[in-house]
């Protein structure tokens, strides 16, 4: 069940702060060394395709040799190689033009629309009629079809931001993020998104403009970048007067249609419009090589050696930022990326290195996986999830790390995904001897839980959590200045005032929980019910809903 906001920061407060030691295998200065090296600007910040990052996957690969873990690339080997595809805007600006009873206008990418980009057809135009889709989601069993009586074969399809009210966030989230597949399923050749008055206010078009100039990043199957809905050539974003325009003559005004999806409890159903569209777009491309690494603790237990347990945690950052005007030789322009996420690979090491030095190994095989790509898109785990070096059935469970916050002493972590498996009662199990407790996602409006790289492993229906430091005890406060200031900036470096001994800490909660997902009788199985056990695994066992 989600908590509102207000009642998770009350949970927490009621949270007392733990005594209890670490456990002496887990040291604050073994834990600092690992971030030290892999935040040092000697890495460059770990960029894929980077020499930092190379470094960095030699490093791991190195430390996982050193405890005598099994490889577990490609070949016998530490890596596993992946080539990606870089596609950047370039010649003539992309523009969306609109036709219509008044006749036609055209706008330029950066003004009043942003052009995406398809890296499947990265120069190219399309050219069709307009159908307005609502919020373009199609879930029957969640009251949701769009698409239902609606023609949009060889159209372009105008769909609402976001979702409406009354989804469950996270399965809602999905939903959003697959729109592109459902308009290409149902023939579309093109999708212009346009704001209802929420999305407006969460998110302003300058800050739309921003985002929507960057590159995008995919991985190469047999050469071709995977891109699921790639059938959608073209695609755009577009502001209030290109809204306006797309509207011209239909049965209802934009304005109307804002204002339909602004009620509570009203979607708007959609109907053919008045308009046509042409959107053009031209960019280049590159590839870029970057690896994952992964290694394997054997398990000790004839029957459930053949299963594997995944510690994951996303090696890459986002390397060196452009010059800006101002800066000088002195401008630091390295984002070291210390917490996001050396932090987690400095926790996934230290487990690997508490399991492997144990007299007693674990009865299911544990996988440790430092993925690449995760700042561009979560792209190293989707091509792991996919292509995995174990057998795919074989992988039971997954817990992701993924920018721990060791800027106070935590008290209680959040397993995102909890509420969806029996791995949230295991977490909760594994951690209390440590005096930490498991509390509800405080943020679910964030819907976090499809927003990291545990969720590559969802997709491919394996029960996963993303670890996170809790709010209590201060943490919600840290939280908010950190995402506020040095995530994603030089700041996130060694001069931040972490807390080593809270790194230990967490390495030793991630350890107890790897070891009880590697011992339990039982594999974790999805709820009875549940939207993602029962989308992505509906043919797997499932487990009551807890009392």
């Amino acid at each position: 069940m989600i908590r509102p906001l207000g009642l998770a920061f009350a949970l927490l407060a009621a949270v007392p702060l733990a005594a209890q030691p670490v456990e002496p295998r887990f040291t604050p200065d073994a834990f600092r060394a690992h971030v030290a090296f892999l935040a040092d600007d000697l890495l460059e910040g770990r960029d894929i395709g980077s020499r930092g990052h190379e470094i960095a996957a030699r490093y791991v690969a190195q430390r996982f040799a050193a405890l005598g873990l099994k490889p577990a690339g490609v070949e016998g080997g530490w890596l596993q190689p992946i080539r990606f595809q870089e596609t950047v805007r370039s010649g003539p600006k992309g523009q969306v033009t609109i036709s219509g009873p008044a006749g036609a206008k055209t706008w330029e990418h950066g003004t009043e629309v942003v052009v995406g980009l398809n890296p499947t057809m990265p120069t190219g135009e399309v050219s069709a009629p307009l159908v307005f889709v609502g919020y373009g989601l199609e879930a029957p069993a969640m009251g949701t079809d769009d698409y239902r009586g609606l023609d949009v074969t060889g159209k372009i399809v105008v769909l609402l931001d976001g979702f409406p009210a009354g989804l469950p966030a996270e399965a809602a989230a999905h939903l959003v993020a697959t729109k592109r597949m459902v308009a290409a399923a149902h023939g579309a050749i093109g999708m212009i998104s346009v704001s209802t008055r929420d999305s407006a206010k969460r998110q302003s078009w300058a800050s739309v403009v921003r985002n929507g100039n960057g590159k995008n990043y995919r991985w190469l199957r047999d050469g071709k970048p995977v891109f699921d809905g790639a059938a959608v050539r073209q695609s755009a974003s577009a502001n209030t007067p290109v809204a306006e325009a797309i509207f011209a003559g239909a049965p209802k005004s934009f304005a109307a249609v804002q204002a339909e999806a602004a009620k509570k409890g009203v979607r708007p159903r959609g109907f053919a419009l008045r308009t046509s569209a042409r959107i053009a777009q031209s960019a280049s491309t590159r590839f870029i090589d970057s690896p994952n690494v992964a290694a394997v603790l054997p398990g000790a237990d004839p029957k459930l050696a053949s299963e594997y347990v995944v510690l994951s945690a996303h090696l890459d950052h986002i390397g060196i930022s452009p010059e800006r005007p101002g800066d000088t030789a002195q401008t630091d322009r390295i984002n070291n990326g210390a917490l996001d996420n050396a932090a987690g690979i400095a926790t996934m090491l230290e487990v690997a290195r508490a399991m492997a030095e144990a007299p007693d190994r674990p009865r299911r095989s544990v996988l440790f996986i430092a993925t690449t790509g995760e700042e561009k898109g979560l792209l190293g785990a989707d091509y792991y999830a996919r292509n995995p070096t174990v057998p795919k059935a074989a992988i039971v469970g997954n817990v992701d790390l993924d920018m721990p916050l060791l800027l106070y002493k935590f008290t209680d972590v959040t397993a995102f995904g909890a509420d969806h498996s029996t791995l949230g009662p295991l977490v909760a199990a594994a951690v209390k001897p440590m005096g930490i407790a498991l509390s509800p996602d405080p943020m679910p409006e964030e819907t976090i839980f499809v927003r990291s790289d545990h969720y590559s492993f969802v997709k491919q229906g394996v029960p996963a959590v993303l670890l996170a430091t809790g709010f209590a005890n201060g943490g919600g406060e840290q939280w908010r200045k950190f995402l506020g200031g040095d995530y994603h900036h030089p700041g996130d470096d060694m001069s931040q005032k972490i807390d080593w001994a809270s790194g230990a800490r967490y390495a030793e909660a991630n350890w107890r929980i790897t070891r009880a997902m590697a011992n339990a009788d039982t594999a974790p199985r999805w709820y009875k019910g549940d939207f993602f056990g029962d989308l992505f695994a509906a043919g797997a066992e499932k487990a009551a809903l807890p009392k």
